[in-house]
């Protein structure tokens, strides 16, 4: 049983809440803009246990998340004993020098604050995502299936579909401004060719071939999706995100000036500054099961502001629901998984931290 703020509250069901929405998605944005003037709506209150407190981590103060410098004239082994630290103790880290153009980084962050803050509700909804099927490409604030006992996240998004080639149909993309559709195609260039290279230091870090992760992925399929926080009423009784592991390989993330982000550090929640032109890597749990649970991947979620909103822009690399992946490493701590059959679960059970990782131990 979830508990909400006063007895006499009723949450109203997810179908009759999305009626109140003008019978379009429901979108966290436009709640903030016309519907919320001190309060947040009953679906979007977390339970207790699972609100964020006033500052997650004030005990915490030694507790940085690791930045990685990639430059190239860098001692390679001094590398490696930097990224298997920080995969090993973290499960998340910072790049500089990564390579990414960092112009590049801007435009991506300026082309997801033009479409959330500029373009009027109407045109936004062109691009409106199914609704009814779970990470469906486009425009929404729901990816997971529908259940009305369900917290909702203070949280819209938008959704690319970008690798393989095959994937992308960039006229389902919003052409304003002018370059979104062509920043977009970039970025997503320039983040496979970071994730590969990642991949292989992570590989070569723990003594397999640089090739070891990438081969076992087989082909790579990415993903990006902008999020868009808006400013919350009630920061303290929501998540813009709520706490998971992500399902694929490694997930790059980069931020705009506005905290929001936290990760699992020894039980206590780290909130990630941000960090101006650094790429944050996210492991994921195909990787913690192929490196056998030597690296883990990370628990993290998003929190609210009360004043300012906030993006990031999330990419995700992983393999083809097809492929099944195994632990590299003998004895093994995982079952082999099966990768449709994780995603399904993931969507239809829900993220809840690292639960769905969890089922898969021997």
């Amino acid at each position: 049983m979830r508990i909400y703020p006063s007895p006499e509250s009723r949450r109203p069901s997810f179908t009759n809440f999305q009626m109140e929405v003008s019978g379009a998605p429901i979108l966290v944005q436009s709640i903030a803009q016309k519907d919320v003037k001190s309060a947040v709506p009953p679906p979007y209150i977390q339970p207790p246990e699972n609100r964020p407190t006033k500052l997650a981590n004030e005990n915490a103060t030694d507790h940085k998340i690791p930045t990685i410098d990639l430059c190239k004239d860098k001692d390679l082994n001094l590398l490696r004993e930097e990224v298997e630290k920080a995969c090993r103790y973290w499960g998340a880290f910072h790049v500089i020098n990564h390579g990414v153009p960092l112009p590049l980084l801007d435009e991506i962050r300026n082309a997801g604050s033009s479409f959330f803050e500029d373009l009027p509700m109407s045109e936004r909804l062109r691009y409106a995502c199914d609704s009814n099927s779970p990470a469906s490409e486009g425009y929404g604030s729901r990816m997971l299936v529908a259940s009305d006992d369900a917290v909702l996240d203070w949280r819209d998004y938008f959704d690319h579909h970008t690798f393989p080639i095959s994937r992308r149909n960039p006229s389902r993309w919003p052409n304003s401004p002018s370059n979104y559709r062509e920043v977009v195609e970039e970025y997503s260039d320039q983040m496979k060719l970071l994730a590969q290279k990642i991949l292989g230091l992570i590989s070569t870090s723990l003594g397999l071939s640089s090739s070891f992760i990438d081969d076992a992925m087989g082909e790579l399929y990415q993903n990006i999706t902008i999020s868009y926080y808006p400013a919350c009423p009630q920061p303290e009784l929501t998540l813009g995100l709520q706490s998971h592991s992500d399902m694929g390989f490694i997930t790059l993330l980069i931020q705009d000036n506005v905290a929001g982000l936290q990760v699992s550090k020894d039980g206590e929640w780290v909130t990630v500054d941000p960090v101006s032109h650094a790429i944050l890597v996210i492991l994921g749990d195909q990787t913690e099961i192929i490196t056998n649970g030597i690296y883990k991947s990370n628990q993290h979620r998003a929190i609210t502001n009360a004043n300012k909103p906030r993006l990031s822009v999330a990419t995700f690399h992983d393999p083809a629901k097809t492929t099944t992946v195994t632990p590299a490493f003998k004895p093994h701590k995982y079952h082999p998984v099966f990768y449709g059959d994780y995603v399904s679960s993931w969507y239809t059970k829900g993220p809840n931290g690292k639960r769905n990782l969890d089922a898969l131990l021997i």
